[in-house]
């Protein structure tokens, strides 16, 4: 489990400075100012980051502003279909959709998930089972009512934290919001994400990722068990499912002294 959230973390920190390398002084000095913010209890990080990025927007494209006056509160209520599923549906949906999306799932949106907030919050922990049945109902219900799959994640549970949300209240705040443009702003979404560049977005995601993979616990002093989890983490950066069976099987070998390291 602690190479998966490793290679995750590594994972997002590579994706972030992807992100990044479009617009590399500006994005040197959020990360500069980042770890800056990130010392001060005072001030709010994420906050001052999104308001440099609207405002570095708005002077590189002036028509911005513009087309930001323009934007008006429209209620738009979502619409619920209920959907009648057959067996041809399912039979494609799992083959299609299902299947390549389990090792994903799995390893980020489960695993990964239980072992950051199991870390980060040890009073307060959850049970991969747990999780794997919050996810199943959670995509029986949206899908039947026409909504899409959703699922947890590690990363923005490490980048929530890393920011400062520590709390539920926070992704009440989070949800709030999130539900305030759906239904007030759904016409202007484009436009409102054009005030929040990609190198922004690459420093967000970069800090996220450090989090995730500095928060892992330790493999331990064993030789044979750091193996295993720079492994896991290693191949977890091309492909979760055979990052998390590559390391299952490795420590298997090592626990059945098959092999030794």
């Amino acid at each position: 489990m602690q190479g998966l959230v490793i290679g995750l973390g590594l994972g997002f920190v590579l994706e972030g400075v992807k992100m990044m390398a479009g617009d590399p002084v500006l994005a040197v000095f959020a990360v500069a100012l980042t770890f800056a913010l990130l010392s001060s209890d005072r001030i709010p990080a994420m906050l001052v980051l999104l308001g440099l990025g609207a405002a570095i927007a708005v002077f590189r494209e002036p028509g911005l502003l513009g087309e930001l006056g323009r934007v008006s509160l429209r209620v738009r209520l979502p619409e619920l279909a209920l959907t009648r599923f057959g067996w041809e549906d399912l039979a494609v949906g799992v083959a299609v959709l299902g299947l390549p999306q389990v090792a994903l799932t799995l390893g980020n949106a489960i695993i990964a998930t239980v072992e950051e907030n199991n870390t980060l919050f040890p009073d307060r922990r959850i049970t991969v089972q747990a999780v794997a049945v919050d996810h199943g109902i959670m995509n029986l219900v949206g899908a039947s009512l026409g909504g899409v799959p959703m699922c947890h994640g590690a990363g923005g549970m490490a980048g929530h934290v890393r920011f400062g949300a520590r709390t539920g209240g926070s992704l009440v705040i989070l949800g709030v919001v999130v539900l305030f443009v759906g239904v007030f702003l759904s016409d202007s979404v484009a436009t409102l994400f054009r005030l929040f560049p990609r190198w922004l977005l690459g420093t967000i995601l970069l800090f996220g990722g450090l989090e995730l993979a500095v928060g892992a616990q330790g493999s331990g002093g064993q030789r044979s068990d750091r193996y295993v989890v720079l492994l896991t983490a290693g191949l977890a950066l091309w492909n979760m499912g055979v990052g998390y069976l590559s390391g299952l099987a490795l420590w298997y070998a090592l626990e059945r002294k098959w092999i030794r390291v």
